[in-house]
């Protein structure tokens, strides 16, 4: 089982390149930036789990510009959109933004999307709250003919891609690995469809039912086991070692968005529990 840390990145926070750093030092496999692209005023949406939103969720800076960073100062460091909101972004150019940072991190990206909450947020984007699953579901679709075909189309209900072709390619082949994030069943249930891994977080709903659930669910789905990383996970030895138990492939650790100062402590305790449920 490997260890993740997932952070929203922000103008005080420690910086990407920093934490990367710090992340590989101690036995960390990567990186997990969060996205939000905006928070309109006045907002309706309550946050999820309620009570007010985090100052994060305003500050926080592009995954694919914190990830770059992150990827130049290490060498072997995953790092990781924790996650994407595509459906607020433009298909072909998240396409190439995806292959990119695959390119100049040398195959190190880990593509975490979701259909995300804030119904304002993704409506100031274009996209109808009601069909934004349907909407990211056809944009992978369409991106993963962009990264495997010289010449490539999509002719979706939502998504259109015209002939077209455009460079570079993903590194990892046929494409980097797309996690689905979200809870169960319903995220569990796209990833089975489309993806190549689940992002549930540790804390919603309970892992020692939905985890060989969902492991059923592959096999009737006619698919391998797929990989599922929790996000959220407590700083619990026994917690972490029984998520090891249950099959997940990765536990993440959320990090404040605090400086070195706050930051490295924690990671330091980390840093033991690293050795201990590997041990």
């Amino acid at each position: 089982m490997q260890f993740g840390a997932s952070i929203f990145f922000t103008d005080y926070s420690i910086s990407p390149a920093e934490l990367a750093v710090a992340l590989e030092e101690r036995g960390f496999d990567s990186l997990w930036a969060a996205e939000h692209s905006h928070i309109p005023v006045p907002r309706r949406t309550p946050p999820p789990g309620g009570g007010e939103l985090a100052k994060r969720y305003y500050d926080v800076m592009d995954p694919f510009v914190t990830l770059t960073a992150a990827a130049a100062a290490t060498k072997q460091l995953k790092v990781a959109t924790g996650i994407c909101l595509v459906i607020q972004r433009d298909t072909i150019q998240t396409a190439k933004l995806v292959a990119s940072i695959d390119q100049v991190s040398g195959g190190r990206f880990l593509f975490g999307i979701g259909g995300g909450w804030n119904a304002e947020e993704i409506e100031a984007h274009g996209t109808v709250f009601a069909t934004r699953m349907k909407k990211m579901r056809e944009q992978m679709e369409a991106m993963k003919a962009i990264w495997t075909k010289s010449t490539a189309e999509y002719n979706g209900e939502i998504v259109k891609v015209p002939s077209m072709m455009t460079w570079p390619k993903p590194t990892q082949k046929p494409w980097p690995p797309i996690l689905l994030g979200g809870a169960f069943p319903w995220a569990a249930r796209r990833a089975i469809r489309y993806g190549d891994g689940w992002f549930p977080n540790a804390s919603s709903g309970d892992p020692e039912e939905y985890m060989p659930r969902f492991r059923q669910m592959c096999s009737e789905a006619g698919r391998d086991p797929l990989p599922v990383t929790l996000g959220g996970c407590p700083e619990d030895l026994a917690k972490l070692q029984r998520f090891r138990e249950l099959g997940a492939v990765r536990v993440n650790v959320s990090l404040p968005a605090e400086g070195a100062d706050k930051i490295l402590p924690i990671l330091d305790r980390w840093a033991a529990l690293i050795r201990q449920v590997g041990g």
